[in-house]
């Protein structure tokens, strides 16, 4: 028996080495190229089915934040069922109470904003009746006059950019009832899920998909509290402004800053925006100016330093990762991708890091045919230390 391996084998001539190597690189450029066509497949595969596949995403997410007090509930003896209902029906009332407060604090604060909306305008009107504009009364009223024709003549198109707009609030409604309800049978019934799939599938494959699906698990849950400190970041951070600059409505407005951070890029904009716009009508355009500012400098902090780094460490990605994934979800799917991109990475790259250990593992010589993992919490060592002395 030949004691070389095939790795250190020498070849009789320079063309049979060559001839090797192309073949070598044949069959693996073979290989990239089907597994290219099957994320393909599934890209499309998932396009044709995201009016199912983003409820259930949303879902899971929604019950990596709902699962930890329902498992506190169930440990002290609460049925799955009521603790699902308790969990869920709690976390409907605390946001529910975060959205009344809101709303309480910004109609208290709308007769201020609006004398000051009103002061502002005639501030406005004086300053363009002066120079270098000079404009008259008259000339006002005819500039007035000619915006509201032309709001009146583009009325086709925004009657249909607010039939697109009800449309797609109509649809994100659904969506979030859907992702709800699931949500509720994930808590309720969630701990059944991996027997089941492992009586399914069998002992062998069962054992690496529960490891994966345990860790990919706990992916999820670590991405919603990053999630959280950078929007509580951006949040503190906004509010300050606000304060420091005098602002009305502070409060609501770090508050909705916080809920918007949870949707990436449409939701940082139109807090930020509407931080703004409060800021001008109330403090004028000194006021909207520096708002301005500290909106950009802390959206380009989070966006660029803060939200890489806290996910690349906790969710083990590279910052270039996460920003690339945020693009190209952005790109394919639109707000719900850029949400959705790093979750869906960082859980694929927790698939990838399992197949390098279990590749690992058989390189090694440390598995032997027929091996599965050891369930989380416990080790295969003991057992082969048992075989090797027999």
């Amino acid at each position: 028996m030949d004691d070389v391996s095939a790795g250190d084998r020498r070849w009789t001539d320079r063309g049979e080495a060559i001839g090797h190597g192309v073949t070598w690189l044949a069959r693996w450029s073979t290989r990239l190229a089907l597994v290219a066509i099957g994320f393909v497949l599934l890209g499309m595969l998932i396009g044709r089915l995201w009016v199912v596949v983003m409820p259930v995403l949303l879902g899971l997410l929604i019950t990596t934040v709902l699962w930890p007090p329902a498992r506190w509930l169930r440990a002290r003896g609460v049925p799955a069922a009521l603790a699902a209902t308790i969990v869920l029906l709690g976390g409907l009332a605390v946001l529910g109470g975060v959205l009344a407060l809101i709303s309480t604090s910004i109609a208290s604060g709308v007769p201020e904003i609006a004398e000051s909306a009103s002061r502002a305008l005639q501030q406005a009107r004086e300053w363009m009746a002066g120079p270098p504009f000079n404009l008259g009364d008259s000339q006002l009223d005819q500039l007035l006059q000619q915006g509201v024709d032309q709001l009146q003549a583009s009325v086709g198109s925004i009657a249909n950019g607010l039939l697109t707009g009800v449309g797609t609030v109509t649809s994100g409604i659904v969506t979030g009832i859907v992702a709800l309800l699931l949500a509720f049978l994930f808590v309720k019934d969630g701990p059944l899920f991996t027997p089941w799939l492992r009586g399914v599938i069998g002992e062998r494959a069962g054992g690496h998909v529960t490891v994966v699906l345990e860790r990919v698990w706990t992916t999820l849950g670590d991405f919603i509290r990053t999630q959280a400190i950078v929007s509580l970041v951006d949040a503190v951070l906004i509010g300050l402004g606000l304060v420091i600059l005098g602002v009305p409505l502070a409060v609501p407005l770090a508050a909705l800053t916080f809920l918007g951070g949870f949707i990436p890029i449409v939701g940082a904009f139109i807090a930020g925006a509407l931080a703004v716009l409060v800021a001008l009508v109330s403090n004028g355009l000194t006021a909207a100016l520096i708002m301005l500012a500290v909106v950009v400098v802390v959206q380009q902090v989070e966006g660029n330093v803060l939200q890489p780094v806290l996910q690349s460490r906790s969710l083990r990605l590279h910052a270039a990762v996460v920003l690339l994934a945020v693009t190209a979800g952005s790109t394919l799917y639109g707000i719900a991708g850029a949400f959705l991109a790093v979750p869906v990475v960082a859980a694929a790259a927790v698939v990838l890091r399992y197949l390098g250990e279990v590749a690992d593992r058989h390189t090694a010589g440390r598995a032997v045919a027929g091996d599965h993992p050891p369930a989380p919490g416990t080790s295969a060592e003991p057992e082969r230390e048992r075989g090797a002395e027999e």
